[in-house]
């Protein structure tokens, strides 16, 4: 997999914040060495996130992120604020990007407050120094983050900003690893992986893919096939397989299928782990059977694609929820960024297992579910419960598997 392939969920966000003509978008464009973003001497020229993929050491992959004035007005102003807003979920790293020629203002204290809230560590870039400072070697560091003084226009401490961003660790840094650190040096482990209509033509989705790659990495043996392959292969195993994986889709064949001295887990429940938030989707689950006629459903998706006439999120899961309840349900599904703010309405979310989105940004939609007391759990998850065979596909996690039956 190449620089450009990097999974956006895997890299790093650095994005820059400020108020307009602060000069984000020269800063960024000086950061990349590309003219991503449009600079005008024009009160918000920037109205949407600009976002831009490159290499940054020692940190590696990033995606560097430009975002409108965070002091926009009127009423496409207030939407293009949103958006920011919506950014500093995602964040690893924030540049607060400020004119060096005056005090900061409200709206920048502001940002630093949510930075802290967020704990999202940040370097205040004092932009346009060329105009107030002769001497641009100055580079403080204050009790709240870095101070760094550039001048994008002249490329003054670009250089120098660049290696105290690579400075920066993030607090949240991902110790997971998806598989790797369940499974031993020469184990068999089986991946069960549909191919049907709403599998993607020609490749295999994220999670696939990096299960094959932590595997390799581990030193132990990937087996695919497909779930209408699997009892057959499963035949002609000796010694048998050390773990079957499969697609949440085709959880029910594969439990039938695999014996029960074979532990069986799914990539989404894999996934939740990875992203942070496996305990909460398996407590959620349970929230399904209390559902009643009337409650909504939030169903949501954190990549936006091409919706086809079996797909999961739109077709199956609601299919799946009424048979196994009974129940006349309002079920609404979203994608991408659209993640409602007012989650009060809901009754449960039942989201993807987020490989296009950071941990960050999956913790924060977690406890947004929490803080408005609503039960959250994941394709994977609330499939394998449904399924009845949540308890054996959590097995490979002991002390999980503990909390699980105690509750």
């Amino acid at each position: 997999m190449g620089l450009n392939d990097t999974p956006s969920g895997e890299r790093l966000r650095i994005s820059f914040f400020g108020k307009r003509n602060s000069g984000k978008s020269s800063l960024v464009n000086a950061i990349t060495n590309q003219q991503i973003s449009v600079v005008s001497d024009t009160l918000g020229t920037t109205t949407d996130p600009v976002n831009k993929a490159m290499e940054l050491l020692p940190l590696g992959p990033v995606l560097i992120t430009d975002t409108p004035g965070y002091d926009d007005i009127g009423e496409l102003g207030e939407l293009r604020v949103k958006r920011t807003r919506q950014i500093l979920n995602k964040t690893d790293i924030a540049i607060l990007v400020t004119d060096a020629s005056r005090d900061m203002d409200s709206s920048e204290e502001e940002l630093i407050t949510i930075f802290k809230e967020k704990n999202i560590p940040y370097i205040i870039a004092k932009n346009k120094s060329d105009l107030v400072i002769s001497d641009l070697d100055t580079n403080n560091s204050t009790e709240d983050g870095n101070i760094v003084y550039t001048s994008a226009t002249n490329g003054t401490n670009i250089h120098l900003l660049k290696e105290t961003i690579g400075r920066i660790k993030p607090s949240d840094e991902n110790p997971l690893r998806l598989v790797g650190d369940i499974i031993n040096k020469e184990d068999l482990i089986v991946l069960v992986i549909p191919i049907d209509e709403s599998a993607p033509k020609g490749r295999l989705i994220l999670p696939q893919q990096q299960a094959i790659r932590d595997i390799l990495e581990s030193g132990a043996y990937a087996i695919s096939t497909r779930e209408t392959e699997l009892a057959s292969l499963l035949s002609k195993m000796n010694p048998k397989p050390d773990l079957v994986i499969t697609d949440s889709q085709a959880f029910g064949k594969v439990s039938k299928d695999t014996p029960e001295d074979i532990p069986l887990t799914s990539f989404s429940i894999l996934m939740a782990r990875y992203k942070g938030f496996l305990e909460t989707a398996v407590m959620g689950a349970k929230t399904i059977d209390s559902l009643k006629d009337g409650d909504k459903v939030l169903i949501s998706e954190g990549c936006t694609h091409h919706r086809q006439c079996g797909d999961i999120g739109t077709v199956k899961l609601p299919k799946w929820l009424k048979e196994r309840t009974g129940k006349d349900l309002e079920i609404l599904a979203t994608s991408g960024a659209d993640f409602p703010q007012n989650l009060e309405e809901y009754k449960l979310i039942i989201h993807c297992g987020g490989c296009m989105l950071s941990s960050r940004e999956m913790i924060y939609r977690m406890k947004c579910a929490i803080d408005a007391g609503i039960p959250f759990t994941n394709y994977g998850v609330a499939i394998a419960y449904m399924k009845g065979i949540l308890r054996r596909s959590i097995g490979v996690f002991p002390e999980l598997l503990e909390k699980f039956d105690k509750q």
